[in-house]
């Protein structure tokens, strides 16, 4: 019968919680950089066309940043005061802004020569955007409480909305019909404009804040894409709106702990992200409107944008800070039809014509260069199979040799865990060789042992094992107690040790016996 190893008891470690399938998901948008402006970010927006350029508004410039380098392509600083929402065009071509001076101006992304100048506004301009399904027309919301619709080849106004009576801080162009619009105020509502009409359809209004000094403004206020529902931010605390109610409130959120200052939809707008002035960007469901994910950021958070692919989500910080978060898209989420070459193009010539190679034979198998060898031999010969032997550990090698004393020292090294050296001892006590073990010791040998003793007596895990090694220790070495100073000094420590666990003991039962009695007199009580 082969030698059967020492087994070494592991310790069961309570397995770490496991994340959800979308904790998993928002988890790998990692490797953030930061890019440090001299000013802090007010805005953030992706080009809707690839490579999804995204630009970034702070201070007095717009500058345009490549996704897959994050370095800066484009800077404009054509601006006469601090810039303002800098957005750039469906087809990615152009690009609109705002200044504190009232003026919105259109730009040429590639040459950044200004190719429009609207000029109506008398205040500060905060929001400009282009029309999602009319890219001839741009939206302005600005600090003079007017919103208006333009007309950028005749730089002239479509229709002004004069309704709120406060900075107009947000404002979008529904994706589902160019002429609705919706805007948020610091007079405390969130309007639907009809640009048709020029009137306001559904004024929505947030209520009074809890300090009872008037309305709570509106930070920011977003149209879903079916131009149904609409979600708002005043102070920390989000409400969703049904306009086909009549613009009801059907729900409000309080997951920030400051003002949520910017709203954003991943790119099936199944995800709703918000970041605040607390630090944190959240990401809700929005089947529920629950709370799968947070991102903690180090300072607080004034914009934020999802690029259209999913794989970068941008934020700007009050402290000048940019950061970007990216993630690797996985092989089934690449779309065929953007390959350079298609199987259609391969079977025309393209790929031989063009780049002087060979069409691969395509939907034939391919030819294997190299065949796997084949066995070769008697077929009725009888193979004997070889079992590698299993090389045992120092202690174990020791113990099949009947050395129980010197296995015994092999883990009482630093090195070696104490599950491995109590799993020994063990085994000893099944040999009844602890005795053989722990005797003839002098005091250098026998210091090992009694510290180990010591060290471990008041392990929950080792407690019964070290009490019953102790009483066989003292029953063999008492008669040369005294002989040593540094053995009665381990004797002693270990005396103390046991007595002050003890008394510990004898409180955890007094404790014990309190929690019963109130436990008791509760249960009786109710």
């Amino acid at each position: 019968m082969d030698y059967q190893p020492v087994v070494v008891q592991k310790r069961v470690r309570p397995a770490p919680p496991k994340h959800s399938a979308e904790s998993r998901y928002w988890r790998q948008f990692k490797h953030p950089v930061f890019v440090k402006e001299y000013a802090p970010v007010t805005s953030i927006h992706f080009s809707p066309s690839k490579p999804h350029r995204y630009a970034v508004t702070a201070a007095t410039r717009v500058q345009i940043y490549a996704p897959r380098t994050q370095k800066v392509t484009k800077t404009i600083s054509r601006f006469k005061d601090v810039a303002r929402s800098g957005t750039i065009r469906g087809d990615g071509k152009l690009l609109v802004a705002g200044d504190d001076s009232g003026l919105v101006q259109v730009f040429d992304v590639n040459s950044r020569a200004i190719l429009r100048t609207l000029d109506a506004h008398k205040q500060p301009v905060h929001v400009t955007k282009f029309s999602a399904l009319d890219q001839t027309q741009v939206l302005s919301c600005s600090d003079d409480t007017t919103v208006r619709l333009w007309d950028v080849p005749s730089q002239s106004t479509i229709t002004t909305f004069a309704y709120h009576t406060d900075y107009v801080r947000s404002g979008q162009v529904s994706t589902s019909n160019p002429h609705h619009i919706l805007t948020g105020s610091y007079d405390g509502t969130v309007r639907l404009f009809d640009s048709r009409s020029g009137s306001c359809e559904l004024a929505m209004s947030t209520g009074s804040s809890n300090d009872g000094q008037g309305v709570t403004p509106v930070e920011q206020a977003l149209l879903f894409p079916s131009g149904t529902v609409a979600v708002s931010s005043s102070g920390s605390i989000l409400r969703l709106w049904d306009l086909v109610a009549g613009g009801r409130c059907i729900r409000a959120l309080s997951n920030h702990q400051k003002t949520v200052t910017s709203l954003a939809l991943n790119s099936t707008s199944s995800r709703l992200l918000t970041g605040g002035l607390d630090h944190m960007v959240k990401v809700y469901d929005v089947s529920n409107y629950n709370v799968v994910h947070t991102m903690r950021y180090p300072a607080p958070v004034l914009c934020l944008a999802v690029s259209p692919d999913e794989t970068h989500i941008a934020v700007g910080m009050s402290d000048g800070t940019l950061s970007v978060r990216r993630r690797q898209p996985k092989a089934s989420e690449n779309v065929t039809a953007d390959t350079p070459f298609s199987l259609a193009s391969l079977r025309t010539g393209a790929f031989e014509s063009f780049l002087g190679g060979t069409i691969p034979n395509i939907g034939q198998p391919r030819t294997r260069e190299k065949s796997k060898a084949k066995f070769t031999g008697d077929p009725n010969e009888f193979k004997v199979e070889t079992k590698r032997k299993r090389k045992l550990k120092e202690y174990d090698r020791l113990l099949k040799s009947f050395k129980y004393s010197a296995a015994l020292d092999s883990v009482l090294r630093k090195q070696i865990p104490p599950a491995t050296t109590f799993a020994l001892i063990q085994e000893l006590i099944h040999r009844d060789g602890l005795r053989s073990a722990l005797s003839g010791r002098d005091d250098v040998l026998l210091e090992p042992i009694l510290r180990l003793l010591l060290k471990h007596v008041t392990d929950p895990r080792f407690g019964e094992m070290v009490c019953d090694v102790a009483s066989v220790v003292i029953e063999m070495y008492t008669p040369v107690l005294g002989q040593s100073p540094l053995i009665d000094s381990l004797f002693l420590r270990l005396r103390k040790k046991i007595t002050a666990e003890l008394r510990l003991q004898k409180e955890l039962l007094k404790v014990r016996g309190a929690l019963d009695m109130v436990f008791a007199s509760t249960a009786l009580a109710s």
